[in-house]
Formats: C-alpha cells, sequence, structure tokens
C-alpha cells in the first residue's frame, strides 16, 4: 500500500470524555493493527473532510488504538461525530517514543496541561503495571476548568489503586471544585523527587511545557532526562511535506517526543 493511502478501520466503541471531546477504539477492518510504541501519532482521515494527526492514547480491547480527539476545526469535529460501525482512514503509527526504559530505576515526574494527557496515557499505564521498576512515581495535571479535565476515573485508579501520586489544578475553578487552583508548575512543588535521579515526561501547550521542563531543570533534573511531546503542523506524517519543520527537524520524523536538551533552543526563537 502506499504510504500516503490510508487503512479502513473501524469505530469500535466511542466514549464521550468531555462536551467537546471523545474517545474512540478503532480497529482495521482487515488484517492486523500495526503495533504502536508510547508517545506516537496516527494521521486520521474523516472521509470527505480530511486528515489530522492524533497521538495514540493506548491499545484498545478489541487489539486496535485507543485515540482521544477534541473537536476544535473541521476534521476533528467530523472525527468526534462519529460512531461506533463508522470506517475512518488510518495511516501509521508515526514517530519517536516516549524513553520509558531511560526511566527504569529512577523517579519520575509526567507533567500533563490539558489534552496533553492523552498522549501521556500509555506512560502512565506502564508505570502503573510495572512501578516496582522505578522510584516514585508522580502525575501532576492542569486543566482549564474541572469540566475540562480527561480521564478522572482513570486518574482516581492510579492513585488509589497503583500508588501514584496524582496532583490536579485548575485555572478557574467551579463552585463545587476543591482542589489546588493555579500553574501546573506550582504543582512541582507539592511532589517529592530526587532530581539527580528523575526522569520527567512533559505534554500539554507549549508555554506549559517550557515552563513545567525550564522549572524542573532549574532543580536540577537533567535537560536530557526531561522529554517533551512538540506539536506542529502535521500533513503528511512522513516527512515529505515541510510542513512540520521545527528549524533543522522535522517533527513527524525526529519527533514528536524530544529530549529538553534539544527541543529548548528551538522554543524559544518565537514562531518557529
Amino acid at each position: 500500500m502506499h504510504p500516503m493511502t490510508p487503512a479502513p478501520y473501524r469505530v469500535r466503541s466511542r466514549r464521550p470524555d468531555r462536551a467537546d471531546t471523545v474517545t474512540l477504539a478503532l480497529r482495521p477492518v482487515a488484517g492486523p493493527c500495526p503495533p504502536f510504541l508510547p508517545g506516537q501519532f496516527t494521521m486520521i482521515y474523516a472521509p470527505g473532510v480530511g486528515e489530522i494527526a492524533v497521538s495514540i492514547s493506548g491499545r484498545a480491547r478489541s487489539g486496535g488504538y485507543v485515540q482521544t480527539i477534541r473537536a476544535v476545526g473541521a476534521v476533528s469535529g467530523a472525527l468526534c461525530r462519529t460512531r461506533p460501525g463508522d470506517v475512518v482512514g488510518v495511516r501509521g503509527p508515526y514517530g519517536t517514543a516516549w524513553d520509558l526504559p531511560s526511566a527504569e530505576g529512577l523517579d519520575v515526574v509526567v507533567a500533563a496541561g490539558g489534552l496533553g494527557l492523552a498522549p501521556l496515557r500509555p506512560v502512565i499505564r506502564e508505570l502503573a503495571a510495572h512501578g516496582s521498576r522505578y522510584g516514585r512515581i508522580s502525575l501532576i495535571v492542569g486543566t482549564r476548568t474541572p469540566a475540562t479535565l480527561i480521564y478522572p476515573g482513570e486518574l482516581a485508579r492510579w492513585r488509589d489503586r497503583h500508588g501514584i501520586d496524582v496532583q490536579v489544578t485548575v485555572d478557574h475553578p467551579d463552585l463545587a471544585w476543591k482542589g489546588r487552583v493555579g500553574l501546573v508548575t506550582r504543582l512541582i512543588d507539592r511532589i517529592v523527587f530526587e532530581p539527580r535521579r528523575t526522569f520527567a515526561f512533559v505534554c500539554g501547550p507549549e508555554v506549559m511545557m517550557q515552563a513545567s521542563a525550564a522549572e524542573l531543570v532549574r532543580r536540577g533534573v537533567a535537560a536530557g532526562r526531561v522529554m517533551l511531546s512538540v506539536e506542529r503542523n502535521m500533513k503528511c506524517g512522513v516527512g515529505r511535506c515541510g510542513h512540520c519543520q521545527l528549524g533543522p527537524l522535522l517533527t513527524c520524523l525526529d519527533g514528536p517526543v524530544l529530549s529538553y536538551e534539544r527541543a529548548a533552543g528551538l522554543l524559544a526563537v518565537r514562531e518557529l
């Protein structure tokens, strides 16, 4: 099959997460589902509308992909409106992965902003399943409002069943909110880790990633041990179109997962 030709995948299940966000389980119409690594993405085609890059949030029980999508445009909106039984197109998986093997034996900090929790979900599930391989595990999550928080049930399970230190903050609380309020970087003060023996995974809006990574490095975490998931406007996913260029890098090939050591200088350049 030509690399730009999507394979047909059927929507096996659809779970509304929030008013504008759904989680889909997708399975190939024919043949096995290609394996993926945490941090990789696929290009998903909404028939007659277009194609977008979407991070893989996990493996479905049916053997396909779990992918969480927020309706922010024509393509994502069309994908969010799909129902079980509908068919979409999928290419991939593509891109670099979260470096979980390098985190073994170290404290782990996972920092997520908004929908950035979705690409980190496979990392957290791995940490929860094999916690004995790692030191202290902390998950800090920031979101705009309580209503925009995704995976609340899983956050509770990771905390209560797997002993992960889960801390959540919101920018704008409602009357029922009893948790923290403020920037996710403030939660770094509330978790326990040994900076020189820590590995971090960070995903969210770019300004949040830069601030979180810089704060972790300021506290002594090596920049090469802070991993970010960098987004640009991916069109082809295979390094042909150049739309996702970040300086000398193509984020669909060299990313999306990059170390802060490699990405810091590029992210500091305005509108690069």
